[in-house]
């Protein structure tokens, strides 16, 4: 390829790239009245700076062809510093190892840019095979926490075998963002843990953890559900007991296979404010949603209301992607103003941004009925809805 025809695609690529980065974001329809939805992905693999994929060396890259594609970018913590949105974004490349990388917005909605090179994410003397899924808390003790999935291969996987993995907690923190102290993975007496969330307030003078006790790297188990436990410190966080499960998962509900944190709750004056996803099997695989539940200020552990169903499922082309039928979310930014953005993945591929404030999610958690657990009752309930309405008219 001649050094013209480089310098052409070089130039189209960078005009490409700068459109899209530089897209305005809209809402998208009226939504259901909790949420709002936005028309574009807030983040893709096409948002990744064009340096970290291609070698701008004619000499060494002569057609210039991508080296290090990404496959995807998704499930970003999120939390506001100094006026702007920054998300922790899982990138994954096309070798599927995921790795970190941080990009912010003066907006919240667009405009997202990613910093010039990805987080350094040190790591322990058993090295991580992948690393995911960070939840970002600023934590009252002054430090910013990021809890995260380690994955390693099972060493008690039969000859073989090669998708055996082991996950734990990974825990990191950080004052600014930029240096990270590695710290020890959280103990705890499960086989394995995901969805691991710091709960950004003292609790009896410990430090609160919600978990999801597994027991394999897929199944969860007997005690599927949304755990709750306690330790005495983070630098060497081992949780004194095993965790008690506040909310678990239920027969014939949107989080009938599993269920779990999403990012740190939300304090309100009405109690914890708790985003979660919930899974179920189908003939299709399985289906992520998003739902939401309320507990006690003084008791986090203690649910208070749970409203029925999701809140947010897959919609439109978002059900499509690496693993179809997904939504999933680990970061949220609470505003001073009361507004909420919760940023979240569709079908593991590409990253969204919703926006909401905290009294509408505490409208919608207060007052919409539970599930009501059989199809006679649901009926009841929905009849029940209608005659008000009709008194109405």
């Amino acid at each position: 390829m001649s050094k013209d025809i480089f310098q052409q695609r070089l130039e189209a690529l960078n005009t490409e790239f700068q459109q899209l980065v530089q897209r305005e974001n809209t809402i998208d329809g009226i939504g259901n009245g909790i949420v709002d939805r936005y028309t574009n992905p807030v983040i893709t693999g096409q948002h990744v700076p064009l340096a970290w994929r291609y070698d701008f060396n004619p000499e060494t890259n002569p057609y210039l062809q991508e080296r290090l594609g990404i496959n995807c970018a998704l499930n970003p913590g999120a939390m506001e510093l100094n006026g702007k949105n920054y998300l922790v974004v899982r990138l994954e490349g096309i070798d599927r190892k995921s790795f970190f990388a941080i990009a912010e917005s003066p907006t919240g909605v667009d405009q997202f840019t990613f910093w010039d090179r990805p987080l350094v994410m040190p790591e322990t003397e058993d090295p991580d095979t992948n690393v995911y899924d960070m939840r970002l808390v600023q934590h009252e003790d002054g430090w910013i926490y990021g809890l995260f999935c380690t994955e390693r291969k099972n060493p008690d996987a039969p000859a073989g075998d090669t998708s055996s993995a082991i996950a734990q907690c990974g825990i990191a923190r950080t004052r600014d963002l930029r240096d990270w102290e590695r710290l020890p993975d959280l103990i705890t007496s499960s086989a394995q843990q995901r969805n691991v969330v710091l709960h950004p307030e003292f609790v009896d003078g410990k430090y609160a953890l919600y978990t999801r006790p597994s027991d394999g790297f897929m199944d969860v188990g007997m005690a599927g559900g949304i755990g709750w436990g306690l330790c005495d410190r983070m630098d060497k966080a081992v949780l004194s007991q095993p965790e008690t499960i506040m909310e678990p998962k239920v027969y014939h509900t949107i989080k009938e296979s599993k269920n779990g944190m999403g990012p740190a709750p939300i304090r309100t004056s009405e109690g914890w404010l708790t985003i979660a996803h919930g899974v179920r099997n189908t003939a299709a695989g399985l289906r992520y949603v998003l739902y939401a539940f309320l507990s006690k200020l003084d008791e986090p552990w203690v649910v208070t209301h749970r409203p029925g169903g999701y809140f947010m499922a897959p919609e439109g082309d978002e059900r499509i992607g690496d693993v179809s039928n997904v939504l999933f979310c680990n970061g949220l930014i609470t505003k001073a103003d009361g507004s909420v953005f919760i940023y979240y993945a569709s079908s593991d591929t590409r990253c969204h941004v919703a926006t909401t404030t905290v009294d509408k999610l505490l409208d919608y958690v207060l007052h919409t009925p539970e599930d009501a657990g059989r199809s006679y009752a649901c009926v009841q309930q929905r009849i029940e809805l209608i005659e008000r309405n009709l008194v109405l008219k």
